[in-house]
């Protein structure tokens, strides 16, 4: 349910409404944005919780940090590739071709 404020007159003689919402059972109420009403005419600014979007930004960097470890921990499913390894199978191919 939306819950009008009392309409604050400004300075300049813009009239400022406040709207909230209503929390659930014993929650208290959220606000929800402004209407500002003046002589150009009526603008709705909502209000943003920035809290919220910077608990979303957090959770998503620590979930790509996780993928990243997890992806840098775990062995890949190819075969290791080192130098030695490449060394010896240059020189088995090197065998390889003399043989032939």
């Amino acid at each position: 349910m939306l819950i009008f404020g009392e309409p604050y007159e400004a300075s300049n003689g813009m009239v400022i409404i406040t709207v909230s919402r209503t929390g659930w059972g014993h929650r208290a109420e959220r606000p929800v944005g402004i209407y500002t009403v003046g002589a150009e005419g009526v603008t709705w600014t909502p209000a943003v919780d920035a809290s919220w979007h910077a608990l979303i930004g957090v959770c998503t960097g620590f979930a790509a940090a996780v993928i990243g470890t997890i992806a840098v921990l775990r062995r890949p499913p190819w075969p290791e590739m080192t130098e030695r390894v490449m060394t010896a199978l240059a020189q088995a191919r090197i065998a390889e071709s003399r043989h032939r």
